[in-house]
């Protein structure tokens, strides 16, 4: 969108659709290549399928911080996309991007921490040789996540999230490819089962911030911008980026952190529970990360208006995109409530006597109705927390979220599993009860407005006024 564009109404559906359907279909692509990794290692072997989602969120959990801390330039250049501050954008841009390239050696060295957290889980032999391997893998290349979030922040953080998208989905379509030649040993390459996974995930992950990097060095965006100009520390923008997004990392790494002993608990449930559980929640991403998308719009939309002091549209942006999250997730809830023997195939068709379908689907078809039940509620969560942090509000963000999900939803599930010993089912009976309190508090503190008095950026005569969404401040675009 741009000046010359005047029929999309400001926050309304079609400008929100305009924003959020390129990264739709951005975490649909990664969405489809998580899923197809975990379906080749469930085919492979059913020790594979229940280490890969226990190693692979924790690998998560570790660059999640960073990924927040660089990943929040996006915010800083919407709002500097919408008070009109070209160079503005690339300094934030250019402070994300050291941040990234920073937080390399300090991810690799984790990797002992989370070797012995995996150690101590209880999970079976074979099943913790191979988390320890698939994590250590994906932990080498964990630098892809914070520098694609920080680089992509540039483009998508003034509207134009169709290039993110072009780039994200080039490297999920060649890590897809990648899984199955290491997984199995195809196209000349050795049979390397999850460790071929976790060396195809790095390999793919450097394709999109390569190109991106390409892209906004390159004359196209130098000019209008100053990219390379501005490529160096600022201190005071470094503060201020500090202030406002360590409190998002924070909250990210607690909230995935939560989510990451909740896995591992659950391994501690037998095999068919855990193959089930990690099963259902490869299941969810495919309602997950789409929604994460309309998140990252709801973000995009709400830190562009709040730029241009327009809170009452910022408001409307965040309501709309909600909206939006809606209408998607009740369609994948019916899917889960009616097929799920369908979904379980997936899985389990190749697994024999290892992986039998009439052992996982008892449990599995509770699992993916309380997944039904919650996905209207985990809406809220997603988008009204990303409206929020894209107005600055990542304080109130990580306080509500860190003391629900340790005060409310970890204590439960201790005592669900240690003092009562209660199954997979009871378990996430709890975490469902969690979705719905988090999404009342979201709801309350977005309708509240206060975030709408929040000053996330300094504030100077515009070099260049444009109105939000518009996709670059460059002639002809």
């Amino acid at each position: 969108m741009n000046d010359r564009d005047p029929v999309l109404t400001p926050g309304g559906y079609r400008e929100t659709l305009k924003v959020a359907w390129p990264l739709i279909l951005s975490m649909g692509s990664f969405t489809l290549m998580q899923f197809t990794d975990r379906l080749f290692l469930a085919w492979y072997s059913a020790v594979s399928i229940q280490a890969a989602l226990p190693a692979g969120i924790l690998s998560f959990t570790m660059v999640s911080g960073f990924m927040a801390l660089a990943g929040y330039a996006n915010t800083f250049v919407a709002q500097y996309h919408g008070a009109g501050n070209g160079p503005g954008c690339s300094r934030a841009t250019a402070q994300g991007t050291l941040l990234a390239l920073a937080s390399w050696p300090l991810m690799l060295a984790l990797i002992p921490l989370g070797l012995w957290l995996l150690r101590i889980s209880g999970h079976a032999p074979a099943v913790l040789a191979e988390e320890r391997a698939y994590f250590a893998i994906l932990m080498l290349g964990g630098v892809t996540a914070p520098l694609g979030a920080a680089v992509g922040g540039f483009f998508s953080g003034r509207g134009d999230t169709f290039t993110t998208m072009v780039t994200n989905v080039m490297g999920n379509v060649l890590n897809i490819v990648l899984d199955y030649a290491m997984i199995f040993g195809r196209w000349g390459f050795p049979e390397m089962g999850i460790r071929g996974a976790a060396w195809a995930t790095v390999i793919s992950g450097f394709v999109s911030p390569a190109l991106l990097l390409l892209l906004y060095f390159s004359r196209r965006y130098d000019q209008p911008f100053r990219t390379r100009a501005e490529f160096r520390w600022d201190a005071v923008l470094l503060r201020r980026m500090l202030r406002f997004g360590l409190p998002a990392a924070l909250h990210l790494v607690l909230d995935v952190g939560a989510f990451t002993l909740f896995v591992l608990l659950t391994g501690r449930l037998g095999a068919t529970a855990l193959a089930a559980s990690n099963i259902a929640l490869s299941i969810n991403n495919i309602a997950f990360m789409p929604l994460i998308g309309i998140s990252i719009a709801a973000s995009i939309l709400v830190g562009q208006y709040q730029g241009r002091r327009q809170g009452a549209i910022a408001e409307k942006a965040g309501w709309t995109s909600l909206k939006l999250g809606w209408i998607y997730m009740g369609v994948i809830a019916l899917t889960f409530a009616l097929f799920p023997q369908a979904y379980f195939r997936l899985f389990t068709w190749r697994g024999g006597a290892e992986l039998p379908l009439e052992n996982i689907l008892p449990v599995g078809r509770w699992l993916l109705l309380m997944m039904a039940a919650w996905g209207l509620l985990d809406a809220v969560n997603l988008i009204l927390s990303g409206a929020l942090k894209g107005a600055g509000d990542t304080r109130f963000v990580m306080i509500y979220s860190v003391v629900m999900a340790w005060g409310f939803w970890m204590s439960g599930e201790m005592v669900i599993i240690f003092l009562l010993g209660g199954g997979i089912v009871p378990a996430w009976a709890w975490m469902t009860a969690f979705v719905f309190v988090m999404a009342a508090g979201f709801l309350w503190r977005f309708r509240s407005g206060r975030w709408k008095t929040i000053e996330l950026i300094e504030r100077q005569t515009p070099i260049q006024p444009t109105r939000p969404g518009a996709e670059a401040l460059i002639a002809g675009d």
